[in-house]
C-alpha cells in the first residue's frame, strides 16, 4: 500500500488497473477498510476485470490510515476533503465516486463540495438516512469504548463492537469518528447532487433508510434493492456487483 498526505495525517491507499481507463474510486464504511470493503469482496478484482482503474484508501482512523482521537477530525467535510487530496495526488481529474454507509455520506459531501470532480455516484448501505439520520449511535460509542464486547447490552453497538474487534481497529478512534462523521445532509442538499446515481440497499438494512425516498430527492438517481441482504451482508453480494457493471457501463 502508498500512502498520502490529507490534512497532515499519513492515509493508505491503493491504485490498481491501468492509469489511462476510467477511474472508480472506492470510499468505505464505519469501523471497516479498503481491504475488509473491497478487496476482500471481490470489488476491486471486479472491477480491474471489467477494465477500471480502481482507487480505494483507508479512512483517517481506519485501517492502515493515521488515527487521531479528537472529533473535531472527522467531520465529513474533512473526510470528503481526503477525497479531493487524494485525486489531487493521483492527479485523477474525474472519477466515478462508489460509497459505502458512512463512505456513501462521505462521497456525498465529496460531490457537493468537488462536483466537478464526480462523473458517476453509486451510494451503498445508505438510504434517506443521508438526510434522516442513521437512529442513536451513542450506543455504538459506547460499545466501543466498554472494557469487551462482553459489557455491551445493545444489539447494534454488539454487532460493530464485534466488528471493530474482528478488523483489530482502534476503538478510541472509531468512537470519535462516529461521535461527529454522521453529520446530515438537507433535502435541497440532496437536490443538488445531479450526477447519475446508483443507491444499492439491502432488503432486510435496517441501518440505512429506505432509498426509494433518498432517490426521489435527487435528479438522477435510481434504486437497486440487493435482495435478502442485511447491511454488513450487501456490499459483497454478487447481484450489487452486476448491477454496478451496468450502471458503470451506461457512461461508455
Amino acid at each position: 500500500m502508498d500512502t498520502f498526505t490529507s490534512d497532515g495525517l499519513q492515509l493508505a491507499f491503493t491504485d490498481t488497473g491501468e492509469r489511462d481507463r476510467p477511474a472508480v474510486l472506492l470510499v468505505h464504511g464505519f469501523a471497516s477498510s479498503m481491504r475488509v470493503n473491497w478487496i476482500d469482496t471481490g470489488w476491486v478484482k471486479t472491477l480491474n476485470e471489467a477494465g477500471y482503474r480502481v482507487v480505494a484508501f483507508d479512512h483517517r482512523g481506519h485501517g492502515q490510515s493515521a488515527k487521531p482521537q479528537d472529533e473535531a477530525a472527522y467531520t465529513p467535510q474533512k473526510m470528503a476533503g481526503d477525497v479531493v487530496n487524494l485525486l489531487d495526488h493521483l492527479e485523477i481529474g474525474e472519477t466515478v465516486i462508489f460509497g459505502y454507509s458512512m463512505g456513501a455520506r462521505v462521497s456525498a459531501f465529496t460531490a457537493l463540495a468537488a462536483p466537478g470532480r464526480i462523473s458517476r455516484i453509486v451510494f451503498g448501505g445508505l438510504g434517506i438516512g443521508l438526510v434522516e439520520g442513521v437512529g442513536d449511535w451513542d450506543p455504538i460509542a459506547a460499545a466501543l469504548l466498554a472494557p469487551s464486547l462482553d459489557d455491551v447490552t445493545d444489539p447494534r453497538g454488539r454487532m460493530f463492537r464485534a466488528f471493530a474487534d474482528r478488523t483489530r481497529s482502534d476503538r478510541h478512534a472509531l468512537a470519535a469518528c462516529i461521535s461527529t462523521s454522521r453529520q446530515e445532509l438537507t433535502e435541497a442538499e440532496v437536490g443538488r447532487i445531479a450526477q447519475p446515481t446508483l443507491i444499492g440497499v439491502g432488503t432486510t438494512d435496517d441501518i440505512a433508510g429506505s432509498p426509494d425516498a433518498l432517490a426521489a430527492l435527487m435528479p438522477n438517481a435510481r434504486v437497486f434493492a440487493i435482495e435478502g441482504r442485511d447491511h454488513m451482508l450487501s456490499v459483497g453480494d454478487r447481484t450489487f456487483k452486476a448491477e454496478v457493471l451496468r450502471f458503470l457501463g451506461e457512461a461508455a
